[in-house]
């Protein structure tokens, strides 16, 4: 069983349909997937249908947004396999207001100081539940103001460490109140890419709180982390998944689906863990 349990579509921040990431995901080879779109749960029950009719098993999911207040980091959380979705979609609502407004502010401050349209932007992200900074870089792009997504300009724009950047952050709940929310709605809560975000310390306090799970295997995590966390995860009995998180076009770290997989056993562990723990 081959699997990739990071994987995003046009409805959040990727560049590719439902349809079109199953498809390449059976053309790639791999058995398994979860789609995993940002505060969206849109597109879990189409996934795992179209999944059935291409033989790709479409484990339902969504990444969580969340704010660690004492630090100001952004934390990520996935969801894997809610009994009761439903109960997560008044805070996803309010994640993609919140998101929304971010975007909003970010699209001015662009417009101000490039000749792109507000208009342009809102059709790159045509068929998204929000405007993400991939989306704002591809209107660069149509105007022909840059060649790529990812390079000189975006880290103008949208790197922390420059002074010309734009960046506005939305504020999202509490990290504990993510996992809380997840388990109130039947779901598993894992910790998204550690080390994109360096919370490694929030790591350690959500751990004391119910988090069930962490991302070991990720495109942008060093070995020397991998093996970090592995062993983390092996003192406190914590769920091991990964994946590409693959954006198509999209994608940073310049990796496709499946070029980071979970191994079978822990996929296992995943798919069994809630009657596991029944008993």
């Amino acid at each position: 069983m081959s699997a990739d349990l990071h994987c995003h579509t046009r409805l959040s921040d990727g560049s590719l349909g439902i349809d079109d990431l199953i498809i390449l995901a059976k053309k790639q080879g791999l058995d398994t997937i979860a789609i995993t779109d940002h505060d969206c749960l849109a597109g879990t029950v189409r996934g795992r249908l179209i999944g059935e009719r291409h033989g790709v098993t479409v484990i339902p999911g969504v990444e969580l947004s969340s704010t660690h207040s004492k630090s100001g980091k952004k934390v990520h959380i996935l969801c894997y396999l809610a009994d009761a979705p439903d109960r997560l979609e008044g805070l996803c609502r309010r994640n993609l207001a919140a998101r929304k407004r971010a975007g909003q502010h970010m699209i001015v401050r662009v417009s101000r100081r490039y000749p792109v349209s507000t208009e342009l932007i809102v059709k790159c992200a045509s068929g998204s539940t929000n405007i993400y900074k991939q989306h704002i870089m591809h209107a660069l792009m149509e105007c022909g103001l840059t060649d790529r997504i990812f390079g000189d300009l975006y880290e103008e724009l949208f790197s922390p460490e420059s002074k010309k950047n734009v960046i506005v952050n939305p504020r999202f709940p509490e990290p504990e109140e993510i996992v809380e929310a997840i388990h109130e709605a039947g779901g598993i809560a894992v910790l998204a890419h550690p080390d994109l975000f360096d919370s490694y310390d929030i790591l350690d306090e959500l751990i004391p709180v119910g988090l069930d799970g962490v991302e070991v295997w990720h495109p942008l995590c060093p070995k020397e982390k991998q093996d970090y966390l592995i062993d983390v995860a092996a003192r406190h009995d914590l769920l091991m998944t990964g994946g590409s998180d693959f954006d198509g076009m999209y994608t940073m770290a310049g990796v496709s689906i499946r070029d980071v997989t979970v191994p079978e056993e822990n996929v296992r562990q995943l798919l069994n863990y809630k009657s596991r723990r029944k008993q």
